[in-house]
């Protein structure tokens, strides 16, 4: 039974272990350096050229507004409300398009429901009140939400891609 050869001796599974994460963890702060001084605009230019497409790159869209600098303690719209109107009716064009309506408070003792002395009641009526402001463009497409952290006393509007809504179809049953 001298026929098999002797068996070689393998290194420990840890040291390969060991060796495949350090690689890892090298890539990572390479990738990390890398992206410290990138020109995200040069960068795009470049891949374009690579693809022999040399159009203007188009400005990004705004994808949030809101109110700022509400009173401390209220949900009063602290001014005009044209720009966020008009901005809400141009993204709310496509009917794959949620609104969100995030209201926020400054975290201070002040900035608070008069009547509940609660923050986050005062961030909602915000919200509220920025979402009643806007509720002509796209009643069915908003959604109204609190800030987790305190911040500013604004109430942000941002835009979400939801997909393609299925046309309701009367005929069919539910299953």
């Amino acid at each position: 039974m001298t026929d098999y050869p002797a068996p070689v001796t393998a290194r420990p599974l840890w040291l390969i272990t060991l060796a495949d994460l350090a690689l890892l963890l090298v890539g990572f702060f390479v990738l990390l350096q890398a992206t410290q001084q990138l020109d995200r605009n040069a960068l795009a230019r470049g891949l374009r050229a690579g693809f022999d497409n040399d159009e203007p790159l188009a400005p990004m869209p705004v994808a949030a507004t809101g109110m700022l600098d509400f009173a401390v303690g209220s949900a009063v719209i602290p001014g005009p409300t044209d720009t966020l109107v008009g901005w809400a009716r141009d993204a709310a064009r496509d009917p794959r398009v949620t609104l969100t309506i995030t209201g926020s408070v400054d975290g201070t003792a002040a900035d608070v429901d008069p009547v509940t002395r609660s923050s986050t009641i005062l961030a909602a009526d915000r919200a509220r009140a920025v979402a009643a402001t806007i509720a002509a463009v796209a009643p069915a497409r908003m959604a109204i939400a609190t800030a987790a952290k305190p911040g500013r006393r604004a109430a942000m509007v941002t835009l979400a891609f939801t997909g393609e809504h299925a046309p309701a179809d009367k005929n069919r049953t539910p299953s």
